[in-house]
């Protein structure tokens, strides 16, 4: 049986993978080069400037994910760096016991517990439950790559099915408790700022900030060393060895449907590709309102279209740097308040810098030197998208005067050591990655996951009125990434297996 898949992104590559395990012939059609999707770096001059992993969620045996992983590819010959801190934060207005006004977010609970209790001993209890929450779910193998639910719904109900009550005691006690609520409960000014400052000022999901930790502490939340173009190549290697074909510069044009049925791919120069079955691994709006030309929309897809039930996830507007100078006495990743308001050229207001220095991968640059990142979450993509298409001279202008003033803060902050480094300049915008992975308005996680981590999926793998069709990539579930881009795509497979009435089999990476 012959699947055509569009999109050589991760979820993609995975469901390739799995499909031609499980005995489908099947070819995937990218419009870019190169695989990985959004999980991509590129090269600008001799430096590699990354666009995506800062950590893979089971980068080893410490969480049910490096099963998944496994299956794909040979986790023990790749090389992970973690971190003992996962990000260092200024606050604005209160300092510690110390005299500082840095947050430390050390991956090791042990050593974060020990320090929070130093920094506020009045905030025992807080602390040490926000603590114990993480040691419980250290005790619990998460089974939700197993399940064909959703990442969030798989999870609960492993949960119910186990006789883990103490984890489900934790787990409901947290799952609606955000970082502003905890911040609530403690005492102390400076810790309640820090964690409120911890995601830019926005509310999220205490999960959100537990769930990693309890992966950075086991050693299996780790950067891929070589950055995550590598990391993708390395999937699109295995999925050519498992006798999968990629046609590279070949954007779909069009879903071909007769009588109900998808039948096959056009793409570029008017070509027809032919299949039994299509999957979409590409992005959700171009696939419903392009590809299919809205023939196929339902209620549902017509209120997520107007963002009536959820919102983007936020695109990047991301300056690199290439600086000759090690920069090894900085911390990695490190974000601080400004002395005034930073505007973007598309009117997003920004009172902080974020500043990622890949001091720990030697491969992205020339020996003694340094790839650095300046990155700026933005909803307003389709400024930057239509910016680029209507005034192509424009848009370049505003790239360069943004990125100048970028370096000017950037500058002030590591002092003299990078004046006149600054080797290359690098701006990816919303534009670029609508560019090279047609996501709606340049979002680089599909859906703005809300509150409640537990809500039903917005985005089905069929559609109403389709045969022959199915969706899947991190579109399918609010928060995205990695993790639900991979997810999808071994859930997508084994389904087809299902309905084909095939018995589901996985080969482990060798």
């Amino acid at each position: 049986m012959k699947i055509n898949i569009i999109g050589a992104g991760m979820s993609g590559l995975c469901a390739g993978c799995y499909l031609q395990m499980n005995g489908f012939e099947t070819e995937i059609f990218e419009k870019h080069s190169i695989p990985g999707g959004l999980c991509t770096s590129w090269k600008t001059g001799d430096y590699t400037i990354d666009g995506c992993a800062h950590w893979i969620l089971g980068s080893d045996a410490g969480s049910s994910f490096y099963k998944m992983w496994s299956e794909l590819l040979d986790m023990k010959n790749i090389e992970f760096h973690n971190h003992d801190v996962r990000v260092e934060v200024d606050v604005r207005h209160n300092v510690n016991k110390y005299g500082s006004k840095t947050f430390i977010l050390y991956t090791d609970i042990n050593v974060l517990e020990k320090y929070l209790l130093d920094l506020s001993p009045e905030d025992e209890k807080p602390i040490k439950e926000f603590i114990r929450s993480m040691r419980v779910m250290q005790k619990f193998d998460l089974p939700p790559i197993m399940d064909d639910l959703p990442f969030f719904q798989a999870m609960w109900r492993g949960i119910k099915m186990t006789r883990y009550l103490e984890f489900v005691y934790w787990f409901l006690k947290l799952k609606n408790e955000t970082n502003f609520t905890f911040a609530k409960k403690l005492k102390n000014k400076f810790l309640r700022e820090s964690f409120e400052f911890l995601y830019d000022g926005y509310e999220v999901n205490i999960l959100v900030i537990t769930m990693p930790l309890s992966c950075f502490d086991k050693k299996s939340a780790g950067y891929p060393i070589g950055g995550s173009l590598a990391f993708a190549e390395k999937m699109e290697k295995r999925y050519l060895q498992l006798g999968g074909k990629i046609h590279y510069k070949t954007p779909v044009k069009k879903i071909l449907v007769e009588n109900g049925v998808a039948k096959g791919l056009l793409v570029r120069n008017n070509v027809i590709h032919n299949s039994d079955i299509i999957l979409s691994a590409a992005d959700w709006h171009f696939t419903l309102f392009d590809a299919l030309d809205g023939k196929f929309v339902d209620k549902n897809a017509q209120d997520l279209k107007d963002l009536k039930k959820l919102e983007v996830f936020y695109s990047v507007l991301q300056i690199g740097f290439g600086i000759n100078a090690d920069l090894k006495d900085f911390p990695h990743f490190f974000r601080f308040p400004l002395d005034e308001k930073l505007v973007l050229p598309d009117g997003t207001i920004y009172d902080r810098l974020e500043i990622h220095i890949y001091n720990y991968d030697p491969t992205l640059a020339p020996k003694g030197k340094v790839s650095v990142v300046v990155s700026f979450y933005t909803k307003e993509g389709d400024f930057w998208i239509d910016l680029r298409k209507n005034n192509r001279v424009k848009y370049r202008e505003v790239k360069k005067d943004f990125a100048d003033k970028i370096l000017h803060l950037v500058e002030k902050r590591l002092g003299t050591i990078i004046k006149d480094k600054v080797e290359v300049i690098d701006i990816a915008t919303p534009a670029t990655v609508y560019r090279y992975t047609n996501n709606w308005k340049g979002s680089t996680q599909g859906w703005l996951p809300g509150k409640n981590l537990l809500a039903a999926s917005p985005v089905d793998f069929t559609l109403p009125g389709l045969k022959n069709f199915y969706y899947s990539s991190h579109w399918n579930q609010p928060g995205g990434g990695l993790p639900i881009a991979i997810k999808t795509g071994r859930d997508i497979a084994k389904h087809i297996c299902k309905i084909n009435k095939k018995k589901f089999i996985t080969v482990a990476a060798k």
